[in-house]
């Protein structure tokens, strides 16, 4: 998992043998089995994830119904908003498939950046990117039919069909199970 890591920073900053060692040193991989519940709503956390491999799903309660919001594959990031407010978390972030994880938080990321100090601006860019990234699809989806949400997770991230249950892409594409149903026979036909 190292590889995977090393090889998605590589994209960023070219990392020396010695600052590659400060971040096995920090043990920040950890393993969990699909089911794992990371973040339960009403709790608080203050942990911030990457995928290295598998896949979790942020999803809302809402009148008893699991509200699927997002889902986060390899080299995705997602930093709970209950660690930037202090709040307890409004959502649950679960595992939905075995995952493997980059976990920071304050502490280990004061003790990279002492150690590493360019750390600190990458964490910066790829936040930024993260956020640009976020607002744009946060638009689009707005902006779109579900038709044209169906289409776009079809074309940008095909794997999900395969790799989550069909009422979870559902709830994600703001579709009932019967509604997506409907628009994958629509499609077919035509």
């Amino acid at each position: 998992m190292e590889k995977i890591l090393f090889d998605y920073l590589a994209h960023h900053i070219d990392l020396s043998d010695d600052e590659k060692q400060i971040i096995r040193d920090l043990s920040l991989i950890q393993s969990f089995k699909k089911g794992t519940i990371l973040l339960e709503e009403g709790k608080k956390s203050k942990d911030f994830y990457f995928v290295l491999k598998g896949c979790l799903r942020r999803y809302y309660l809402k009148d008893g119904v699991q509200r699927t919001t997002e889902f986060y594959t390899e080299l995705e990031s997602l930093t709970p908003v209950c660690i930037i407010d202090g709040s307890p978390s409004a959502y649950t972030i679960s595992c939905e498939e075995d995952t493997v994880l980059l976990i920071g938080n304050e502490k280990n990321n004061a003790e990279a950046f002492a150690r590493f100090p360019r750390f600190e601006s990458l964490c910066r860019v790829m936040s930024e990117q993260l956020a640009a990234k976020t607002k744009t699809e946060f638009d689009e989806f707005k902006n779109s039919t579900p038709e044209e949400r169906y289409l776009s997770l079809v074309e940008n991230r095909p794997a999900l069909l395969q790799r989550v249950p069909q009422h979870q892409l559902a709830s994600y594409l703001g579709l009932t199970p019967q509604s997506l149903s409907r628009l994958r026979k629509r499609l077919i036909q035509k």
